[in-house]
């Protein structure tokens, strides 16, 4: 293996040795440590603090330990029984965990599942299944990202489409957001909140504009400004200039939104209002879904708006 890049995944990897070496013996104990480390490197390179990667595989190591099997090797029924036993905790403490796990699944399921299979016989299946999987779960799981490759080819069959879609301006929105979301690493509700005073073409070099992003530990919206870069700011000014007049509200408004919604509340359309509603992020997100359905090629066939932020872009 590789050693760590960083200094601070020191903590995790001693926890991770240890732990799984009270897992099983020989070479799957090796084995699974190997894919602990990969896995854990992998959330590194996404962003996730060191605090968070501790957390982030203690789930899988703690239900491994308890039946002293590989991951490859632990059904739904050891889940069921572990969780509704001796590993009972709060319902959202018991979601967080099978989350985690079934995050760690999926890594093992895209990476390693031809390996595991030629090695110990195994087809890796996660053992969070539709029965014990935790209701309202939002998208649940690991989102692992697109190839640099695929993100381009996927843009370029989407935009390709555009003129023949059922409701061109609709699906023009639709491709721009995903495209600023992967241009400027921006979050589905950021995006959604835009309004065409946030521009500010005059910014930097190419334009930047603000949004209300998240605020830490708990503090709140802060007000930070996204960057647009020379294709941002190409793709926002044609779609100002061609596409966002054929929307029903008044687009010279600043406090209209930059991407509003097609439908009006009910009774608002026949109240003549000069503003329209923001598209959001629910319908943003099922948008970018049936679009990577169509467009995506590759591995990773469905796109979150938080999975393009992720992209390797370089």
């Amino acid at each position: 293996m590789l050693p760590p890049a960083e200094t601070g995944l020191a903590d995790v990897v001693t926890l991770q040795r240890r732990a799984a070496a009270t897992v099983t013996d020989g070479d799957a104990d090796a084995f699974f440590q190997d894919t602990l480390m990969e896995y854990l490197w992998a959330r590194d390179v996404a962003g996730l603090a060191p605090t968070t990667l501790h957390r982030q595989v203690q789930p899988v190591v703690e239900v491994c330990d308890f039946y002293n099997l590989p991951p490859w090797q632990i059904t739904p029924r050891h889940l069921d029984q572990y969780f509704a036993g001796v590993g009972k905790r709060a319902t959202s403490t018991l979601r967080s965990k099978l989350q985690k796990i079934d995050g760690y699944f999926h890594f093992l399921e895209q990476r390693y599942a031809g390996e595991i299979a030629r090695r110990f016989g195994v087809a890796v299946e996660s053992p969070v299944d539709p029965f014990n999987r935790p209701v309202h779960r939002g998208d649940f799981g690991l989102r692992i990202p697109p190839s640099k490759r695929a993100t381009k080819e996927f843009f370029a069959s989407w935009r390709g489409s555009l003129p023949d879609a059922r409701k061109y301006p609709v699906a023009c929105r639709d491709y721009v957001m995903a495209k600023l979301t992967y241009i400027s690493a921006v979050r589905a509700a950021e995006l959604c909140a835009v309004t065409i005073g946030d521009i500010h073409w005059e910014l930097g070099q190419w334009g930047r504009f603000v949004v209300q992003g998240k605020g830490a530990r708990r503090s709140g919206p802060r007000e930070r400004q996204a960057y647009l870069f020379q294709e941002g700011r190409d793709l926002l000014w044609w779609y100002l200039e061609e596409i966002r007049g054929e929307f029903t509200d008044d687009p010279s408004d600043p406090g209209a939104p930059l991407f509003p919604s097609e439908r009006l509340p009910k009774g608002v359309a026949a109240l003549n209002v000069p503003i329209a509603p923001p598209v959001g992020p629910d319908a943003f997100r099922r948008a970018l879904r049936d679009a990577s359905k169509l467009h995506l090629t590759g591995p990773v066939t469905h796109l979150f708006p938080h999975l393009l932020r992720h992209v390797v872009s370089a």
